[in-house]
């Protein structure tokens, strides 16, 4: 499982709107990688929505912001269209991305084993470590804690 001081695994992954982002070519500054379950979803909305909005107060601060989920660019593309949102999302439709970060993970609902995305974040400092890590996020207020944790980088 990843953690502070580890590097980042490095990925090349197709982006909402057509290019595609790779990590390594990102480094010189932090980057923040949240990975959500699912499209158009209440919490990943919610989420998505949240960074989108803040999304000019990273960018003051030298920090770039990554959605990463399953679903295909075409669905990313909708989800955006829908909710006016600006955050570029990051589609890791075969997991490679998801394995090797640990959020691709068992879970329990209703007594009912699935795998899913475990909602968990990523800041990564300009060096490409992992600066902080959020696990089992809970979405309220989520986005102005990282924010705080990214200007703390410096």
């Amino acid at each position: 499982m990843l953690d502070i001081t580890n590097t980042a695994p490095d990925f090349t992954l197709p982006r909402d709107g057509g290019g595609e982002v790779t990590l390594s070519d990102l480094r010189g500054s932090p980057v923040v990688l949240f990975f959500y379950p699912r499209d158009d979803t209440p919490g990943c909305t919610i989420e998505s929505i949240g960074f989108s909005e803040l999304l000019q107060d990273f960018a003051a601060k030298g920090v770039q912001v990554y959605g990463i989920s399953k679903d295909t660019v075409k669905s990313h593309d909708k989800f955006v269209a829908k909710h006016n949102l600006t955050t570029p999302l990051l589609s890791d439709a075969d997991g490679d991305v998801c394995e090797r970060f640990g959020v691709w993970i068992e879970k329990n609902m209703y007594g009912r084993k699935f795998m899913g995305i475990d909602r968990t974040t990523f800041l990564i400092d300009a060096d490409g470590k992992i600066a902080h890590v959020w696990r089992k996020v809970k979405v309220e207020g989520h986005v102005d804690e990282v924010l705080e944790a990214a200007k703390a980088l410096g």
